[in-house]
């Protein structure tokens, strides 16, 4: 299920104000679905090469000072090596609390990193940020339903639920 950051569908905060609001829906969420003691954050970055360096991803001191490499993917492995893009995936346990991901999810929220997964350490759920919103997988249609019911107002009111 899909759920918008802002009130009437607004992509991106303006002011502080909003940037609270967008903070503020992130992180009740997050705590319904019960993260737990640890939050797992997953971030990536394309390269064009195989190898992972932390000069390859320049947002990792910022937004993810102690990720680690996790692996590295290879979008085609048919396409021409000249051609060929890597996607790096990096990974992070870090203490659950509110306020211990602000720097991410506001840089998520200006589009200034996308492609972030969040989850518990037992991968119960998904949570993807983007810039707009959230993404948010769980594991039975009666978990989803029941969220959903509790945020009505935050859904899009579009027919396609984006």
């Amino acid at each position: 299920m899909r759920f918008h950051s802002l009130p009437g569908s607004k992509r991106y905060a303006d002011n502080e104000t909003e940037y609270a609001i967008v903070l503020d829906r992130h992180y009740t969420v997050l705590s319904e679905l019960g993260p737990g003691a640890v939050l797992l954050v997953v971030t990536s970055e394309w390269t064009e090469g195989p190898a992972a360096t932390p000069q390859m991803w320049p947002r990792r001191s910022e937004v993810a000072p102690s990720a680690w490499h996790w692996q590295t993917l290879l979008a085609d492995p048919e396409e021409e090596p000249e051609y060929r893009t890597y996607t790096q995936l990096y990974g992070e346990t870090i203490p659950w609390r509110s306020g211990a991901i602000d720097t991410l999810l506001r840089a998520v929220a200006d589009d200034e990193l996308s492609n972030v997964i969040l989850a518990p350490a037992d991968l119960r759920w998904l949570y993807h940020p983007y810039d707009g919103g959230a993404d948010v997988i769980l594991p039975t249609r009666e978990q989803r339903d029941a969220l959903k019911a509790q945020h009505r107002d935050w859904l899009s009111q579009q027919s396609s639920g984006l």
